[in-house]
C-alpha cells in the first residue's frame, strides 16, 4: 500500500459521514439517501476528481496523492486546518503499517522519560508564584511543572511516575470527573489531540504506547478515538475544580519549545479581577506555604 491505509478510510468515511449535503448545496431526501452524509461520488464531484480516483484514495489504493487533489478532498469535505494537515500526514508514502490502529507497542511497557532542558526548568520555576506551568511530552507525557502547575486539579507530586500523563489521568482516574466539571468535552480533545498528533508523527513510540494502552483500558477513550475527530489544543478556557480553593476558569496557552518538537509548554491563567484569578492566589500561597 502507498500510505497509510488503514488510517485513512475510517477517516474520510467519518467525515463523510459527518457533512450535511445541504451545506454544499446537494439536495437530501429519504427516498435517495440510505446512509448519512455524503456519497463518494458526490465528494469525487466536489473535489474535481473521478469516482474511482477517489474510491482508491479512501479505500488506501493509491499509490501517491498530490497536493492539489487533497486540497480539493478538503475543500469538498469541509475540513478544519488540523483536519486538512492530518489528511496530508496520513497520505504521505510509509515504508510502514498503521500503528495507531494495530498496538504494536505493549501496553505496560516502560520507557526512559525525556529531560527538560535547565533552561526551561529555570523558567518554570521563575513563573510558580503566579502562573502555573506544565511540560507535556510525547503522548501527554507530565514532565515538568511549577508547584502551582503541580496543583490546579490532581496533585503531581503525590503521583507515580506511571501516572505521570494527562491523557491516563483523563481516562483512567476515578477522579477525573471531578476534577473536570467539563468532563466530556475535555476527553474529546484529549483523544482528538492524540490523534493529530499521530498523524504528524507515527512512528513516535511513546505516543503509540499511549493510544494502545487507552485503547485497551478505556472503552469511552476507544469510542472518541474511533470517532476520528482531530483537533488541536494549544489554546483554550478550561474549568477546573480544586479541592483548597474550588472551581478555577483557566485560559491555557500551549508553546512547543525551541529544539525540543517533542515538547509543549502549556501556561494556566485568569483574567485580572475575575473570581478565578482572586482563587489562584489563594492557591498560590498555600502551596508556597506547604499546605496539604
Amino acid at each position: 500500500m502507498g500510505h497509510a491505509d488503514i488510517e485513512i478510510t475510517p477517516f474520510l468515511k467519518s467525515r463523510r459521514a459527518a457533512l450535511d449535503p445541504a451545506e454544499v448545496g446537494l439536495p437530501d431526501g429519504f427516498a435517495r439517501r440510505r446512509v448519512r452524509g455524503l456519497r463518494r461520488e458526490e465528494v469525487a464531484g466536489l473535489a474535481g476528481i473521478s469516482v474511482d480516483y477517489y474510491t482508491r484514495i479512501e479505500q488506501g489504493r493509491a499509490a501517491a496523492v498530490s497536493d492539489g487533489v487533497l486540497d480539493g478532498i478538503a475543500r469538498a469535505l469541509r475540513l478544519t486546518p488540523p483536519e486538512h494537515a492530518y489528511l496530508r500526514n496520513i497520505t504521505i508514502p510509509r515504508r510502514r503499517t498503521d500503528s495507531g490502529a494495530t498496538c504494536q507497542v505493549r501496553a505496560g511497557t516502560t520507557r526512559p522519560r525525556p529531560g527538560v532542558r535547565p533552561q526551561i526548568l529555570e523558567l518554570l520555576e521563575a513563573l510558580e508564584d503566579t502562573v502555573p506551568a506544565v511540560v507535556y511530552g510525547a503522548g501527554l507525557d507530565l514532565l515538568a511543572w511549577n508547584r502551582l502547575g503541580g496543583r490546579l486539579g490532581f496533585d503531581f507530586d503525590a503521583l507515580p511516575d506511571s501516572e505521570l500523563n494527562a491523557a491516563r489521568l483523563m481516562f483512567l482516574h476515578p477522579q477525573a470527573r471531578t476534577v473536570y466539571p467539563d468532563w466530556d468535552d475535555c476527553a474529546a480533545d484529549i483523544a482528538a489531540a492524540l490523534r493529530a498528533a499521530a498523524g504528524r508523527d507515527p512512528d513516535q513510540p511513546r505516543l503509540q504506547q499511549v493510544i494502545c494502552e487507552l485503547r485497551e483500558l478505556s472503552a469511552e477513550f476507544r469510542g472518541y478515538w474511533d470517532a476520528q475527530a482531530v483537533r488541536a489544543i494549544n489554546h483554550g478556557v478550561k474549568r477546573i475544580h480544586n479541592p483548597e480553593v474550588g472551581e478555577l476558569v483557566l485560559t491555557y496557552e500551549g508553546f512547543i519549545l525551541p529544539g525540543d518538537p517533542d515538547l509543549r509548554l502549556a501556561t494556566y491563567t485568569a483574567p485580572r479581577g475575575s473570581e478565578s484569578a482572586r482563587r489562584l492566589r489563594l492557591l498560590a500561597a498555600g502551596v508556597g506555604a506547604g499546605i496539604g
